[in-house]
């Protein structure tokens, strides 16, 4: 999770996730999506899909982005915004 308050505007965070298939991409989705609806958060967009190994859920201040292996290296997010600190890192 990158903190991104002091260097962009449009959001506070992103959140930058790996899934090994497309299935995993949309599972993961459900459930964040389920799961923050049921705390009354909305998502205002949607980008991309399982298949294409990228899926973006924006939900205002959190963006949160479920990449496959591939696609993540290839957008490499984390290198794009190296200014913002990285505040939680899962292995």
């Amino acid at each position: 999770m990158l903190d991104l308050r002091q260097v962009a505007s449009f959001a506070d965070y992103f959140v930058i996730m790996s899934a090994s298939s497309a299935r995993q991409i949309e599972a993961l989705e459900e459930d964040i999506s389920k799961a923050l609806k049921g705390s009354d958060v909305s998502r205002f967009h949607r980008e991309g899909n399982a298949a294409s190994g990228w899926v973006l859920l924006d939900f205002s201040d959190v963006i949160i982005h479920i990449f496959a292996p591939e696609e993540r290296e290839f957008y490499g997010v984390e290198h794009l915004w190296a200014r913002a600190p990285q505040v939680v890192r899962m292995l």
